[in-house]
């Protein structure tokens, strides 16, 4: 596989690297990021081939962002594709509250907004906090149960009336190339994609080696109506890219046992034919036909090479088959 393969974007003219760079730790997650840091990180997947180039306000209060718009300024605009969010509006503050997943932010507060004016002006603000002209897509942001539990029905039918009516209008503008929904949970982009003309889903954690659910309903409903999928959170926040050990972890919570031992197994077969187990996961989610790019992130260069070079390891067929032979992957799962 190839980093530099490119995957169109829905029916737009857009199209994207299979691999993307998912900006997150340049809004110091879980650790501060120093300025110099950040932009080798950036450079460091440009070097690499990577043309698309994912973030959101909510990422370090506004400082992913703008981190990324400054690493990205040097470069030629028409290179390279931007997405970003809304749902979250950022205002000033005095102080900011603790935060157990963003270190060191800067003092702006986040507050929620779906409705079509905070969408135009949270275009705007991404706009200007990134130095640039044109944001290529735009994704409503956590508009899912994990993000508002009982309260998600009234936000999801905001989304749809408020924010995707104005991101539509935008699109219909030219400011913006493709509009899509980003969440943790299928369901709610199969039914976004019966509401609504989306061009793209970005889709975290949900289609991996782990889990298939997908499958069943939300791709063949994506490949029925042109909508591509953008896949995050491959490694199920961790251990399909440090394996099963003690101190792994499973969709942020310390691994439950069951899943420790389907990935022993899944290990197991990876190492008889000398395959990094995190190169099969990044494969396998990208096998599908609906799947137009993997978005990955870190905040150490080493890691981010690791990344790419599993991107690009070569695997026998015969991993794929023993896998599904021993129900490890569903039969029906595309792969390489």
């Amino acid at each position: 596989m190839s980093i530099f393969e490119r995957r169109h974007i829905g029916d737009t003219p857009l199209k994207t690297t299979c691999i993307g760079y998912g900006s997150a730790p340049l809004g110091n997650r879980f650790r501060t990021l120093d300025e110099e840091t950040c932009l080798r990180l950036v450079d460091d997947a440009w070097d690499h081939g990577v043309r698309f180039f994912d973030t959101a306000p909510m990422y370090g209060h506004g400082l992913a962002e703008n981190r990324l718009g400054t690493a990205l300024r040097r470069r030629s605009r028409d290179e390279y594709l931007l997405a970003t969010k809304v749902g979250r509006l950022l205002r000033p503050v005095r102080t900011t509250s603790p935060d157990a997943m963003w270190t060191d932010v800067p003092p702006m507060g986040i507050i929620y907004d779906y409705s079509y004016d905070g969408t135009m002006r949270s275009v705007e603000d991404s706009l200007q906090r990134m130095l640039t002209d044109r944001i290529d897509i735009v994704f409503i942001h956590d508009c899912d149960r994990y993000g508002h539990g009982d309260e998600q029905p009234a936000v999801f039918e905001q989304a749809i009336s408020g924010a995707a009516r104005a991101l539509f209008d935008l699109r219909d503008q030219g400011v913006i190339g493709a509009v899509g929904m980003g969440v943790n949970e299928a369901d709610v982009c199969a039914a976004a994609a019966r509401r609504a003309e989306f061009d793209v889903f970005l889709l975290a954690g949900r289609y991996t080696l782990l889990e298939h659910g997908p499958l069943d309903d939300l791709m063949p409903l994506c490949l029925d109506k042109g909508i591509s999928l953008v896949l995050g959170g491959v490694f199920n926040s961790g251990i399909l890219a440090t394996g099963a050990t003690a101190a792994a972890k499973h969709n942020y919570q310390p691994a439950a046992a069951a899943i420790l031992n389907k990935v022993q197994a899944i290990e197991t077969v990876c190492s008889r034919y000398d395959v990094p187990l995190a190169a099969a996961a990044l494969q396998f989610s990208l096998a599908h036909p609906a799947v137009a790019s993997v978005v990955v992130g870190a905040s150490r260069l080493s890691q981010q090479r690791e990344n790419f070079d599993a991107a690009m390891t070569p695997v026998p067929p015969e991993v794929w088959s023993e896998l599904r032979e021993n129900r490890l992957i569903r039969a029906d799962a595309p792969t390489p």
